[in-house]
């Protein structure tokens, strides 16, 4: 199998995975999201030192340069404030709010390939650009408030894609690397809680024992997939593929979880949907030129096709 078609298969995984997460969080509702999100973080390395000591890879961990290792603190920063919002914002009833933020970041992925690589918006890219801005303040006077939720998983993930991707490390190693940085502060915070009795993880009942423990599996296998994918296939391809999460979270908070929304955030829903719509649209048409455009040019210099 080709790595660009591995890579679609790594990302369509993650991004389902993703989606249904909510369904495990909330089986954690009564604990804390800073307990979840150190028991992620531990467990998570637990299980991808054991991957590399099984493939005996954990010399690789020495061979990563500094640069690699800078970009990797970044990365595991950025996927703990991404972590902790997403597994607050569940937890308290906000499930379509954290789809919200999956559903903006493709156009954060725009607003990055500008700053990040200069690279110059086209008008399309322009319109959903400004129907994603309109949205954003309808939905903050509907909300009350900016929708911070959506806000800060939507750059927190874009940014960690962004950085993943120039860091060009293997999924395992990447994650390890991630976790260990986390490792020392969330496993204190454990501590801590049991030293005051006030945590979950031997205290409740064996189930949400079990489910603390197995947060490192439910961590790990998406977090995988997605890094195997980003080093195979272009950022924007990952853009495309992630409409999947916040698909079936939005779902999973009206369907399931019977969340609330309001005839004016559906408007505000609906302006991001018309914006990735076009995004959307604007990316195939551009790739199909371009293919044309090639094609085009192998008829008219066939020398071309045996360089």
């Amino acid at each position: 199998m080709s790595p660009s078609r591995s890579g679609l298969f790594y990302g369509i995984g993650a991004y389902a995975l993703w989606g249904v997460f909510p369904l495990y969080i909330k089986l954690l509702e009564d604990t804390g999201a800073a307990e979840i999100l150190s028991h992620r973080v531990v467990w998570s390395l637990v299980l991808v030192l054991g991957l590399l000591a099984i493939g005996r890879n954990l010399r690789k961990l020495r061979t990563l340069g500094r640069r690699s290792y800078g970009l990797l603190t970044l990365a595991a920063l950025l996927i703990c404030v991404n972590w902790g919002v997403y597994i607050w914002g569940v937890n308290n009833d906000h499930i379509v709010e954290t789809s919200l933020g999956y559903f903006i970041n493709p156009l954060v992925t725009v607003v990055l390939g500008v700053v990040v690589f200069g690279e110059r918006l086209r008008r399309l890219q322009w319109a959903a650009l400004g129907l994603a801005g309109v949205a954003v303040v309808i939905l903050t006077i509907d909300y009350g408030r900016p929708p911070w939720i959506a806000l800060a998983l939507a750059f927190s993930f874009g940014t960690y894609g962004l950085v993943k991707k120039k860091a060009g490390v293997d999924a395992v190693e990447s994650l390890a690397v991630e976790t260990t940085v986390l490792f020392l502060p969330a496993l204190a915070y454990l501590v801590v809680l049991g030293a005051r009795g006030t945590g979950d993880f031997g205290s409740a009942d064996w189930g949400t024992t079990l489910l603390l423990a197995g947060c490192g599996v439910v961590t790990a296998v998406p977090l995988l997939f997605f890094g195997a994918a980003a080093v195979r296939v272009p950022l924007t391809t990952l853009g495309t593929m992630q409409y999947l999460t916040p698909t079936l979270q939005f779902l999973l908070g009206v369907v399931v979880y019977g969340e609330t929304v309001p005839p004016v955030r559906w408007f505000g829903f609906a302006l991001i949907w018309t914006a990735l719509v076009v995004l959307t649209a604007e990316v195939l048409v551009r790739r199909r030129r371009e293919r044309r455009a090639a094609l085009d040019r192998l008829v008219l210099d066939p020398t071309t096709a045996a360089t």
